[in-house]
């Protein structure tokens, strides 16, 4: 797409004056972009081979707090460097900020120059060659909802978060009206990332009030995994722009729906042929399809740390607002954990509708994505589908209603050690844990109202 750069292209923008700003910048284990902005003169004489970081980037937490047990980086090892190592196949223009470029980075092991095992970027690219090792392509797609404020981010900051104003007034699921009153912000958004070189497809209401979605093509799962990193970044961007703000909480009220991230996906053959589909099979599935979703029902429960981070990413679970409760498959059903959407096409595949907007699309992409290669490398069967409504039905599969659940279903799992390895289980385990201990120690305003007077 045009805003993807060359180097050449990046050197020839520089010399007509159009770009001087590079911003070099890698995903933390939250899924944020960390990094540095570059003089494009800079860039193309040198950081565009490499730069460097502290260590630390992958052992802190929400806040930028240094947390103590991570063996990757701690004080008594002095917090050393890394190197951001840019993937030039991602540089692109940044049309929301004047004069600027984006390249997104490998990290890498300053030593060895090898990638760190625990950097989301690395967790995923190591299940993709595993696919492609047994002659398959993942592709992937993130659906990703959000509440638009009319608060600046600096007046919520400064007067508290309970005055937030949604941009709309009722629910807005698919409403034109409704959207139109956010369309400034949505329409700047979709022309941004399309300028990006990420190929949008649309936006739309969602089923709360001032909740938005947007959806990007269908694509492999590296690109589908850096587009969804962008694009949040890009959100926050332009509503701070505009004087509004977003939040991709998994949920920022009790009495709202939450915000997902449904993560569509399917295998194709090295040579661009569907895997997952047989217009014989039950739905359009093909037998690789159906061992595929068996894999992800097999290792729903472990893997659900890795869809659902923080402790407010559980507060999602509730009955009747479209976010699952149970880890069972159904066609074309929104009651399930996981659906089959595209019955009959080449299209057919496995919607995984647990994530939130919470989640880290590398980490959540590479643990489905190895869930399901698993599902095939065992030939697993899979169970019956279930239909009507999974709320009310008793004795499924539940998804962890904690992140403490979680964190021990995933801490235990031998399948999770295996497919990514104890450094990174470890790693990946010890932040839930450091979640929850923050957690458990805040007094909260739901205490504060029970027990203030009563208690």
């Amino acid at each position: 797409m045009s805003g993807n750069l060359t180097l050449e292209q990046l050197a020839e923008a520089f010399d007509a004056g159009t770009i001087d700003t590079i911003i070099v910048a890698a995903v933390d284990m939250q899924g944020r972009l960390m990094g540095k902005r570059f003089h494009a003169a800079h860039f193309l004489e040198s950081a565009h081979e490499e730069t460097h970081c502290c260590n630390y980037l992958l052992t802190i937490d929400m806040e930028m707090w240094t947390v103590p047990g991570y063996k990757t980086a701690s004080w008594e090892q002095g917090y050393g460097d890394y190197v951001l190592k840019p993937d030039l196949a991602t540089l692109r223009r940044v049309p929301w900020l004047d004069g600027t470029a984006l390249v997104l980075c490998d990290i890498l092991d300053h030593a060895t120059h090898q990638d760190v095992p625990q950097s989301p970027r690395a967790i995923l690219k190591r299940q993709i060659a595993r696919a492609r090792a047994m002659g398959f392509e993942a592709k992937m797609a993130s659906e990703l909802e959000f509440f638009v404020f009319e608060n600046s981010y600096e007046t919520f900051r400064a007067q508290g978060p309970r005055d937030l104003q949604p941009v709309a007034g009722y629910n807005e699921d698919y409403n034109i009206f409704q959207t139109t009153k956010e369309e400034p912000l949505m329409r700047a958004l979709r022309n941004g990332l399309y300028g990006a070189g990420i190929p949008v497809e649309c936006t739309k209401g969602e089923a709360e009030i001032g909740q938005a979605e947007i959806n990007v093509r269908y694509g492999e799962a590296l690109a589908t995994a850096d587009n969804h990193a962008i694009i949040k970044t890009a959100t926050k961007e332009i509503a701070h722009a505009q004087g509004q703000s977003v939040t991709f909480m998994a949920k920022y009220r009790t009495d709202r729906a939450g915000s997902s991230s449904h993560v569509h996906q399917s295998l194709w053959t090295l040579d661009g042929t569907p895997a997952f589909a047989d217009p014989d099979g039950p739905h359009g599935m093909s037998g690789l399809m159906r061992h595929y979703l068996a894999g992800q029902l097999a290792h729903a429960r472990e893997l659900t740390l890795f869809l659902a981070p923080y402790v407010n990413s559980y507060k999602r679970f509730c009955v009747g607002l479209f976010a699952p409760t149970k880890a069972v498959w159904s066609a074309d059903n929104r009651t399930a954990g996981f659906r089959v959407c595209g019955a009959g096409t080449k299209g057919v595949r496995v919607e995984c509708r647990i994530g939130g907007a919470d989640l880290n699309p590398y980490i959540a992409c590479a643990a489905l994505l190895a869930a399901g290669l698993d599902g095939i490398e065992r030939k697993l069967a899979l169970e019956p589908e279930q239909k009507g409504d999974m709320y009310a039905t008793d004795g499924l599969r539940e998804v962890p209603a904690t992140l403490r659940e979680a964190a021990d279903l995933t801490g235990n799992s031998d399948w999770a050690r295996a497919a990514f390895g104890h450094d990174v289980v470890d790693h990946y385990v010890h932040a839930a844990r450091w979640e929850l201990s923050e957690a458990d120690r805040v007094v909260t305003d739901f205490e504060l109202q029970r027990g203030l007077e009563r208690a």
